[in-house]
């Protein structure tokens, strides 16, 4: 890659953060400097690098896709990270999230249903030095309990309900954000756990490939 085009993707990325981000109210300036720091063409097929840096998910092969940087923001704004947490992933994908919370979080374990996807993306990490994320290639519904518990669960694909494996791996005052609802209607959902129980805000509506596999009971 030229000189020239690595400051293009550069400049792309600083607006990026300015006009689809800051500008519509995501107000974490952690969140805000992790997207700027974290290089979303290294995480696109070359044929979509034009698009690394537009308002719109991009397809990664899988029929699955990079997420909108907008929701992504959102979700990690809701979920609020701190440095010293342990989060887990579900939805690896090409690894651009995971490569945000390992930026957020001391330790990302990621899960990813695609075996090609988890690889390419375990790969990506490592090659832009992120030794702090793990990926593991199984059904994210069932969670991760040899991880468990987490202090946070970020999940990249929707689910028809909140899978109760997922929620019984949060840590006590821990939080998940996840989409929830068919392939035509969802919404953001975070949700707490708070004396052991389940305590659901609903968020605006989005669009996330479906989270498939068993039900995670």
């Amino acid at each position: 890659m030229s000189l020239g085009q690595t400051d293009a993707l550069t400049q792309a990325r600083e607006r990026m953060v300015e006009a689809q981000l800051r500008a519509r109210g995501i107000r974490d300036e952690r969140v805000l400097q992790a997207m700027m720091r974290v290089p979303r063409h290294e995480f696109v097929p070359a044929e979509f690098l034009s698009q690394a840096y537009e308002d719109h998910p991009v397809p990664i092969g899988q029929e699955q896709t990079i997420s909108q940087p907008y929701i992504v923001a959102v979700m990690l704004e809701q979920l609020a990270v701190t440095p010293g947490e342990v989060v887990l992933e579900v939805g690896t994908g090409s690894g651009y999230v995971t490569a945000l919370l390992a930026e957020l979080a001391r330790e990302v374990y990621s899960i990813e249903r695609h075996a090609p996807l988890a690889q390419a993306a375990e790969q990506r990490l490592q090659n832009l030095n992120y030794l702090n994320a793990k990926v593991v290639t199984g059904d994210g519904n069932y969670g991760l309990p040899e991880g468990a518990p987490f202090d946070a669960i970020l999940v990249s694909a929707a689910a028809a309900e909140i899978p109760p494996a997922l929620f019984a791996q949060l840590r006590e005052g821990g939080r998940m954000m996840i989409p929830v609802g068919t392939a035509h209607s969802q919404r953001l959902q975070r949700v707490e756990k708070r004396d052991g129980r389940m305590l659901v805000t609903d968020m605006e509506g989005c669009r996330f490939v479906p989270l498939v596999g068993g039900t995670g009971e």
